[in-house]
């Protein structure tokens, strides 16, 4: 007769292996959760357009020196504000990657993962 269970004797492991994905989810949300109070800054046109976002990737604020503001030229300033934009959120995504990349190291302990 057949034996019932999991394939590949999984079954005394399965208990084990739930109680490690519940504990990396709760700590995947605890670090989330960090990430969305943590900043990063990034500047363009030497510190004439400053923006500050989250590492949940929220722009959090924009500051624009009096400076950087010549109504003949829009352009460079939209141009200042992207780049500055696109800097904070390349470092939120860095930061994201640094935080997260801890937790999937506990990927490797998971009995028949790999």
């Amino acid at each position: 007769m057949a034996k019932r269970g999991f394939p590949m004797g999984m079954g005394g492991n399965f208990g084990n292996l739930m109680k490690q994905a519940q504990k990396m989810q709760q700590e995947m949300m605890k670090a989330q959760e960090e990430l969305a109070e943590k900043t990063v800054e990034a500047t363009a046109g030497g510190g004439a357009v400053t923006v500050v976002a989250t590492g949940a990737k929220e722009i959090k604020e924009i500051r624009i020196a009096k400076e950087a503001v010549d109504p003949d030229d829009v352009e460079t300033l939209q141009d200042l504000v992207l780049a500055a934009v696109n800097e904070a959120l390349r470092q939120a995504d860095e930061l994201a990657k640094n935080t997260m990349s801890g937790l999937a190291g506990g990927l490797g302990n998971i009995p028949g993962l790999f």
